[in-house]
């Protein structure tokens, strides 16, 4: 397997620290607004990489952290008149909503930032022990030119950085690079060495990775916006606390972009998951997003995930059979294709490909093609509970039936009334008759005492 290495820059073969374990860190949610297409984008992304692992027979732990204390949650909790504890539970929740209805698998571990503050507090205390850190009127700053590999991940060298620099009125840093462990905060702080305070934002990661997952991971992803500083950060403060090599192969998604621009709050120019719901199902928004490279950008438009919908109804309407447990797919020249695809980098659009290969040759009743679609499908985790049939795929389906029973029939409401007045009269043969001709087409008739409905197989 081969992934993309945004530190060198290079797709690498992936080799794990333990053998056939993966230690595995993504950056949650700041929790206090509804996530966005942007949210979906980086977490289905990363929810394909840990099934796709665990797919691979690696025994994977996935931590994602939460951060429930930050300066957006103590302006919301402010405006609102609530705690930040409240504000910050209520967004958890419907962040764990919108994640729970993309059908995003939760992960191992879910960490809050209130909940390692001690352990943040530990690391602060040695980087300021070791000279990479000092305190100044109740806060505390990273030494940036202390870590000489310092915007190696963003390919920024220092002297660059330094040039765009500035230290604003009242700031106590000894030099403008260097970035906040601590702030001062009497209002909403904790207790502290250095007085009431909070945790910056990076050193949250940080504390949260080495306590679950130890001083060195094999996979940190995000977003490709936090590269810098956020990343860049997390490494400097990390490598200098620990003595040790923070990451062994980091991952970043592109962005959602609408009229080529990041689809972000600041420009509010996003759309909630919430509100994406209302309109296509969680399997188009996974097909949308796994229809291009997890690294390149995703424009979004009504076309695009219009063109989703087909396409994945097209893949989840595939002829049904029932599932060969005893199969081995292992075998399977698809399989194999579908294994090099991945093992590529995550290459999803190839892999989709070969799922509507296989959805065809199920179409044209090969006999492990329903089996191993549905478990590659899974895999990059689109659920068959609910599939549809589109206007065209249903007519194909009616001339199918028609064709079989001698008779035309231009609606399943006709097929439906043919069976109940065939079984009234005890033609058992006729009735038969059409439970095989919607069986061949993968549609299922179900009754109840409120009537007749058909279903996909």
């Amino acid at each position: 397997m081969r992934l993309h290495n945004s530190y060198t820059n290079q797709i690498e073969q992936f080799e794990t620290i333990e053998p056939n374990k993966v230690k595995m860190y993504v950056c949650g949610p700041t929790v206090y607004d509804n996530a966005h297409l942007g949210h979906a984008r980086c977490y289905i992304t990363w929810d394909v990489l840990y099934r796709y692992l665990k797919f691979k027979g690696y025994d994977v732990t996935y931590c994602r952290n939460v951060t429930d204390v930050d300066d957006k949650i103590l302006k919301k909790a402010d405006t609102e008149g609530k705690t930040p504890e409240e504000v910050s539970t209520y967004w958890y929740n419907k962040f764990s909503e919108s994640m729970k209805a993309l059908n995003n698998l939760k992960p191992d571990i879910e960490p809050f930032a209130t909940k390692t503050l001690g352990e943040m507090i530990a690391i602060n205390k040695d980087l300021i022990n070791k000279g990479f850190a000092y305190e100044a009127d109740g806060d505390v700053y990273f030494r940036v030119k202390q870590f000489p590999k310092y915007g190696y991940l963003s390919k920024q060298p220092i002297d660059q950085l330094e040039s765009g620099a500035r230290i604003e009125v009242g700031d106590l840093k000894e030099d403008p690079l260097d970035f906040a462990l601590w702030k001062k905060d009497e209002k909403f702080g904790y207790k502290s060495p250095w007085g009431v305070g909070r945790p910056g934002w990076h050193i949250e990661c940080s504390a949260m990775s080495r306590k679950h997952l130890g001083k060195t991971i094999d996979i940190h992803a995000g977003g490709a916006d936090l590269i810098f500083p956020h990343h860049e950060n997390e490494i400097a403060q990390s490598e200098c606390a620990n003595g040790c090599k923070f990451v062994n192969y980091w991952l970043h998604n592109g962005f959602v972009t609408i009229n080529k621009e990041k689809m972000s709050k600041s420009l509010g120019n996003f759309l909630t998951i919430d509100d994406l719901l209302k309109t296509y199902d969680a399997n188009t928004i996974r097909f949308f997003i796994l229809t291009n490279h997890y690294r390149m950008p995703v424009e979004f438009s009504d076309e695009s995930l219009a063109a989703a919908s087909n396409g994945v109804k097209r893949m989840l309407n595939a002829k049904r059979t029932k599932i060969d447990e005893t199969l081995d797919l292992t075998q399977l020249d698809e399989y194999k294709e579908f294994v090099n695809a991945m093992d590529e980098d995550l290459n999803t659009s190839k892999a989709l490909a070969i799922l509507f290969d296989l959805t065809n040759k199920a179409n044209k009743d090969v006999p492990y093609a329903f089996t191993l679609l549905h478990k590659l499908a899974t895999t990059l985790g689109f659920t068959f509970e609910k599939a549809t049939l589109s206007e065209d795929e249903l007519a194909g389906r009616l001339l199918e039936i028609s064709a079989e029973l001698g008779e035309t029939f231009g609606s399943m409401d006709e097929i439906i009334e043919k069976r109940k007045q065939a079984r009234a009269e005890k033609n058992w043969d006729i009735a038969d008759k059409i439970r095989v001709a919607l069986d061949n087409v993968g549609i299922v008739l179900k009754d109840s005492k409120e009537g007749t409905t058909w279903d996909l197989k």
